[in-house]
């Protein structure tokens, strides 16, 4: 059965089939290593770690049941175990105390969970589109919803298929690689993301995948619904995204959905005089106040949209284009919403570097689906020929442009230069037929074509979707449950900036537990942490969370944090 496998019976029932999941059943422990992570169960609960599980999952019969396997995996999340291989190294009769439990279940049980968890196709996105939808619903500022939209480019070093090459920005170089896009809060928290094995591009997701789920999936109250009813400017919601998503052409599409965009101009032109800007005191989406020197005009887009622009003057005078077409609030309110826009880099860093992000779920390939169309190989080659065939004709150009004659020259000079300029010539001629011949051929051949009418050599299939899509949605919740404790440990910090990091530390102490069935408690004893100002935040983050009375899940013990060994 394994180390640390002390309910030989009820394995043996469940084995046999007698028996469903095991009762939770918490015996007094001390000293378990990584046990501060049992401080994130309230948060995990509250942001909605069982939400819309026991609707969409099932698990067959047996010893660990869906929300001992859904703690599990959060809980691995934000102690920071990447990956079930990672779980081989950790003592599994400890972790087994902090679940109630006599051990977690062994590598390849936990694999065989998550095989039958995502067995089906398309299950993982239903269910984080509901949790989306929750999410939603508890983000409505007075100034109306923003979502930021962002590609993260997801690089794939293996073997198996050969992937479209994407650009990656952080490596400034095409690497095969799949992208995901997502759609974050102005705080940088995330709502949902959709995988693009052949990325589109930002414009034809924007237009084609996450308005159309945003519209017919954002929260509308009564009070806005009255507000867009009276005033033909107000939006349904604003979306934010970087110069990728420039396009006057999605612009009036958005607009004629009631849906505002703001990014940046992508070719603004010549800089404003500089007595139009104003210096105003702003307010950062983290509550932060500076100073920024703002001007706004009106701008007509080249399909004659009208629209906001603002521009924000640096300390080193150089001038930054938003564009808006969110016609409510001042210049301030849109140069701090796209500004804001790091939040979700920042999100995308944070998760890569301690959540896996960019880790794979599982290996193995599938189909790419039929409708999936892709650059046309026989395009891109000759795309490829007429841009150096351009290339060339250029440098011919000027070569020609460039010859300087000496006034004393001889009949033979004359001569070898007048050869020299007819060869050119003829060069420069035959280059423009090739030219034009190729660009003819271009024209005549389709752009994009069906994945499946590429040729043998050029196929691909896309890496496994569905586990990459639930473990993924397993990390979004245990971002959204560290970030909601960070808010609570920045009140007692000097240092805002070192919640998340006091919080890792937490989550690797050492705790005592104290199980009391006659009061219906369970005590969580922590460790005392590296010096008294992180005893105090932990201790107003203890007091928090006791005020919430959470009930650990499968039992009637409430949750009871202190700070110190019992």
């Amino acid at each position: 059965m394994g180390y640390a496998a002390t309910r030989s019976l009820e394995r043996v029932a469940a084995a046999l089939g007698a028996l469903g999941p095991a009762p939770i059943a918490f015996e007094a422990a001390r000293d378990i290593p990584q046990g501060g992570v049992l401080l994130a169960v309230p948060a995990l609960l509250a942001v909605g770690l069982f939400e819309h599980s026991e609707s969409l999952y099932a698990l067959p019969q047996g010893f660990y049941g869906l929300s001992s396997v859904f703690l599990l995996l959060a809980l691995m999340a934000l102690g920071r175990i990447a990956s079930m291989e990672q779980l081989r190294y950790v003592a599994p009769g400890e972790w087994g105390n902090l679940l109630g439990l006599d051990r977690i279940p062994e590598v390849r049980t936990l694999r065989a969970k998550l095989d039958s968890l995502c067995s089906e196709l398309g299950r993982a996105a239903r269910w984080n589109a509901a949790l989306a939808k929750d999410w939603m619903a508890q983000h409505q500022p007075p100034e109306g919803l923003a979502f930021y939209v962002d590609g993260h480019v997801r690089v794939y070093h293996g073997q198996m298929t050969k992937l479209p090459r994407h650009y990656v920005a952080r490596q400034r170089f095409y690497m095969r690689a799949t992208v995901d896009y997502w759609v974050n809060a102005l705080d940088g928290q995330p709502f949902f993301r959709i995988n693009k094995e052949v990325d589109p591009g930002l414009v034809a997701m924007l237009s084609n995948e996450v308005a159309p789920w945003l519209e017919a999936n954002a929260p509308l109250s009564e009070t806005q619904r009255q507000q867009m009813e009276a005033d033909p400017r107000v939006p349904r919601f604003t979306v934010v995204f970087d110069r990728e998503g420039y396009s006057p052409e999605l612009f009036q599409k958005l607009q004629e959905k009631r849906i505002a965009v703001l990014t940046y101009h992508r070719y603004p032109g010549e800089d404003w005089r500089l007595e139009e800007f104003r210096q105003q005191t702003v307010t950062l989406a983290n509550g932060e106040m500076v100073e920024m020197k703002l001007a706004e005009r009106g701008t007509r887009l080249r399909n004659h949209l009208w629209t906001r622009e603002v521009r924000k003057l640096t300390p080193d005078g150089h001038q930054v284009p938003i564009l808006s077409t969110h016609f409510q609030g001042d210049a301030a309110s849109q140069a701090v919403r796209l500004m804001a826009r790091w939040s979700q880099e920042n999100f995308f860093r944070y998760m890569r570097q301690h959540f896996g992000l960019d880790a794979l779920a599982e290996y193995g390939t599938e189909p790419v689906p039929a409708t999936v169309t892709v650059l046309n190989p026989a395009w891109r080659k000759l795309d490829r020929e007429v841009r150096q065939k351009h290339t060339q004709l250029q440098r011919y150009r000027q070569i020609q442009q460039s010859v300087c004659l000496d006034p004393a020259l001889t009949v033979v000079q004359v001569n070898c230069y007048e050869r020299q300029q007819g060869q050119l010539h003829e060069q420069m001629e035959n280059t423009e037929r090739e030219l034009e011949e190729l660009k003819k051929q271009r024209k005549e051949t389709p752009h994009h074509i069906p994945v499946q009418d590429l040729p043998e050599s050029e196929r691909f299939t896309r890496l496994l979707t569905e586990r990459k899509h639930f473990t993924d949605t397993i990390k979004m919740i245990a971002y959204r449950a560290e970030t909601s404790m960070a808010v609570t440990v920045r009140e007692k910090l000097a240092r805002a900036d070192d919640a998340r990091a006091l919080l890792r530390q937490i989550y690797d102490t050492e705790v005592d537990l104290l199980p009391d069935p006659q009061a219906k408690t369970l005590t969580v004893c922590l460790h005392h942490l590296t010096q008294a100002a992180h005893d105090e935040a932990a201790h107003h983050l203890c007091e928090e969370l006791n005020a919430t009375e959470t009930v650990f899940p499968g039992t009637d013990l409430r949750l009871v944090y202190k700070i110190g060994s019992s």
